[in-house]
């Protein structure tokens, strides 16, 4: 009977357990992965979704039957297969997670050696041409290869810390909402080490989400820490989807921080302790980011949005961070992989370092470059939007800057913006800023949408 592999896609492998994503896929995904990458010791863990247990035994099976060892850290984050492989210098790693997705969904992320990220072009549609293969013998056979399971906590939670000096943290209360994912055993580790007095919601992990899908992007998704926030005066808010690569952040008023001047704001920390260093930053909203970073001493440089280009880019440069505007921050000495974990943590150092409040920190960069925040509109199919794209660069492109580094962007002196379409659903995405001037923002964001919707 032929797998279903619909699931894969631009950069992982998700869709519906157990309609896309099942054990018959993990099987054999466990069976190509150390014939295409050579790898002999892989670690697999899982995040907290209730088809994750089953999934990662077929996954296990898979590898071990292809001869390979594996690591298996159980129920944890996406960052911490990154740090596991990176860590135990391992070959090779496997999280079973949807991140962010409803509770049906299930899928899988992959990275190499050197904890490279497995992609369309590095590898992911040979392990879907391999899958879809029904002349291979799927048959069960021996497995050579053993299973041994892991505590990296110890060393993940050492790797956090030393992002921070833990003397200059000053006892703040804080509001962290986990969403019944995973990151709820992080931060009860992380809690015995700092001086933070912490408020925590939805902090047991769940599989059946009973109180939503822990996906801060949505705004139906931050009333609970917003709220949280002001109730209990607290000098910030964090929250996390469901496999913690991500972290949004509130400031002491429940006002949610958009993650472009988040962006902002890490690269200021880097570069006030590291001089000269190279910031990476997406092209959906810059100025903000590159006028923080030169004022620093620093070098801003622009790369196209998606873990696996920042992650390349930054291996190419060398520097020491990146970020993107969607909430994804990478860092050079985690082996130039994302975390959810980190960003906070660096917040509340700055935040210790000043006599300000968050929101007071984020309100000089918020009047100097405000933003749009992403907007998106469905299109009738993925096809129409270069149809769309092509008309706005026809309207707009004669009168500014164009550049084609990541969708469309298009420069004039006061404001900006950037369109893109998704890679996988039939969606257009809008990021409109502007200079110091809050109307003109709302004003030719107005104009865009009405054209992009006619």
């Amino acid at each position: 009977m032929a797998v279903n592999t619909s699931g894969f896609g631009a950069y992982d492998i998700r869709g519906i357990y157990p309609e896309s994503i099942n054990q018959e896929l993990a099987y054999r995904v466990g069976r190509v992965f150390p014939e295409l990458f050579g790898a002999k010791r892989v670690v697999v863990g899982h995040d907290i979704r209730l088809s994750g247990p089953t999934l990662s035994d077929a996954l296990v099976r898979g590898l071990t039957e292809a001869g390979c060892d594996v690591f298996d850290i159980g129920q944890g984050g996406t960052e911490m297969i990154y740090f596991a492989t990176g860590f135990n210098e391992l070959d090779g790693g496997i999280m079973i997670t949807a991140s962010h997705n409803p509770k049906e969904y299930n899928g899988m992320k992959f990275v190499g050696k050197g904890v490279t990220p497995i992609a369309p072009q590095s590898g992911l549609l040979k392990i879907k041409e391999l899958v879809e293969d029904e002349s291979r013998d799927w048959s069960f056979r021996k497995a050579t290869g053993t299973v041994r399971r892991i505590d990296i906590m110890p060393d993940y939670i050492d790797c956090l810390l030393s992002y921070v000096d833990r003397d200059d943290l000053k006892p703040f209360k804080i509001v962290i909402n986990t969403g019944n994912g995973s990151a709820g055993p992080i931060i009860n580790e992380l809690e015995k080490f700092l001086p933070f007095e912490i408020v925590k919601v939805h902090n047991n992990a769940n599989g059946f989400f009973p109180n939503g899908v822990p996906n801060p992007l949505l705004q139906d998704a931050r009333a609970e820490t917003s709220k949280a926030v002001v109730e209990h005066g607290a000098a910030c808010g964090i929250a996390f989807d469901g496999d913690f690569d991500r972290c949004f952040l509130f400031d002491e008023t429940g006002g949610f921080i958009e993650g472009y001047y988040m962006v902002g704001l890490l690269a200021e920390a880097f570069c006030d302790k590291n001089r000269g260093e190279k910031i990476i930053y997406d092209p959906r909203a810059i100025w903000n980011t590159i006028d923080v970073v030169e004022k620093r001493g620093g070098k801003p440089i622009m790369c196209r949005s998606g873990h696996v280009y920042i992650k390349e880019m930054m291996r190419a440069e060398n520097a020491i961070y990146g970020g993107e505007m969607s909430a994804h921050h990478y860092f050079r000495d985690f082996c130039y992989c994302d975390s959810g974990m980190i960003p906070w943590l660096l917040v509340l150092e700055l935040l210790s370092r000043t006599d300000k409040t968050l929101s007071e920190l984020m309100a000089d960069r918020i009047a100097k470059y405000p933003v749009s925040g992403e907007i998106n509109t469905r299109v009738a199919d993925i096809s129409k939007i270069k149809e769309i794209m092509a008309k706005i660069e026809e309207i707009y492109g004669a009168r500014g800057t164009v550049n084609h580094i990541d969708g469309l962007s298009i420069d004039f002196d006061d404001w900006r913006f950037n369109l893109r379409g998704s890679e996988t659903e039939p969606f257009i995405r809008l990021n409109v800023e502007a200079r110091g001037d809050k109307k003109l923002m709302e004003t030719k964001r107005d104009e865009l949408l009405a054209i992009i919707r006619e």
